[in-house]
């Protein structure tokens, strides 16, 4: 269990930006347990916690934070100083939440060869994302409680270095989502909390199937109070940062119909969906109540992702939700991946209008408002 480390240094650094401190006021750090339900059998406790505290009254509400692809080492060549030590500072008092999450686009582990990128794999170009299996300690002192492990480099270092994956952050207490047709359960203030982890690939919940994915996040409902959706969903690079009806297919692969799968989640009762995979922000559309962030975009790519405009504006997305997963409030906070790929907070908050410039042009009727400050609210009607 990681303990409290305080929220008051947080709303200093948002204030002194001028941005919505609102989301990060009255947190406490959870002491939470995670489980797996698997549909149909028994749950497994999988994290070390605390015993779980009573069930949440129903104006409860908790907080979250969220950020998009998270790369903290490209081993063997490029490892930060110190194992990685300090990564996180510049941008730690803002992620800071009751629920503090991201998407982890490597694979923490020591297995050195990647079976993706074999002698097979030449004259194409081949990324394989690992950092040394001790980075667990390096989300871990930077407060994160859950990371998504659905996406495109799950395998990039085959069964070996998933299952180092998940055993080095289940020893860190950090909870994961993703397997398939696993629900990873985590208690957040006395609110239970559903977290799915999905993307177009068979080793995880797989967003193509529509169907499927709504039945899931309808067992989480009956399991939980608030169900979340992590997202690996969507073409990737500059040139695709507009939302668009249809399936989105990228480098041959077909990356999911990023619309219909949100809807459809939300229409099974999801509470908030929250996308990554293009490496760009994109839109946010405001769905029958509920807040889908289509893209939250890269975070943190040492030596591995690009840092030119616009695939260096990133942001840190805070949430406030009741027992009963209404949205009571959103915010941006602008962050910015610099050379050679470290998060630190964006002074010039560009994450802001470039949102509310997307959200506009691809959701003019259901898109969320982004005030100036970061704040997000239900369009006008």
């Amino acid at each position: 269990m990681r303990i409290n480390r305080g929220r008051s240094r947080a709303a200093v650094v948002l204030s002194a930006l001028g941005l919505a401190a609102a989301a990060l006021t009255g947190c406490v750090r959870p002491s939470s347990s995670g489980e797996f339900i698997t549909p149909g059998g028994p749950a497994t406790a999988v994290a070390p916690g605390t015993s779980s505290p009573g069930p949440a009254d129903k104006g409860t509400t908790f907080t979250l934070s969220a950020v998009g692809d998270v790369i903290m080492a490209a081993a063997p060549g490029h490892i930060p100083p110190n194992g990685g030590a300090g990564f996180f500072d510049p941008v730690e008092d803002a992620l800071h939440a009751d629920l503090q999450m991201a998407n982890l686009e490597e694979e923490l582990t020591d297995v050195a060869a990647s079976p993706k990128c074999s002698a097979q794999s030449l004259g194409r170009t081949c990324f394989a994302w690992r950092a040394p299996a001790s980075f667990a300690k390096v989300l871990q002192d930077a407060g994160f409680d859950l990371v998504n492990i659905a996406n495109n480099h799950t395998m990039d270092f085959g069964q070996a270095g998933k299952e180092e994956t998940e055993s080095v952050l289940t020893a860190a207490g950090i909870a994961y989502t993703g397997p398939p047709g696993v629900i990873r359960l985590v208690t957040v203030k006395g609110v239970r909390v559903a977290v799915l982890g999905f993307a177009p690939y068979a080793w995880a919940n797989d967003l193509r199937n529509i169907g499927a994915a709504q039945e899931l996040v309808r067992q989480a409902k009956r399991q939980a109070d608030v169900v979340i959706v992590q997202a690996h969903m969507g073409a990737e690079g500059a040139a695709y940062q507009h939302v668009r009806p249809g399936t989105e297919v990228f480098l041959g692969e077909n990356r999911g119909d990023t619309i219909a799968f949100s809807h459809a989640v939300v229409d099974a009762g999801a509470d908030l969906v929250i996308g990554h995979s293009p490496h760009v922000l994109r839109a946010m559309e405001i769905y029958k109540g509920h807040l889908i962030a289509y893209s939250l975009g890269n975070f943190a790519g040492y030596h591995a992702l690009s840092t030119g405009y616009p695939m260096n504006v990133s942001m840190v997305l805070h949430a406030t939700l009741r027992q009963d997963g209404t949205l009571v409030s959103a915010a941006i906070v602008p962050a910015s991946m610099y050379a050679p790929g470290v998060p630190k907070l964006d002074p010039a908050g560009r994450a802001i209008p470039l949102v509310r410039s997307l959200t506009e042009a691809d959701f003019p009727d259901t898109g969320a408002q982004i005030a100036d400050d970061g704040t997000i609210t239900p369009p006008r009607s």
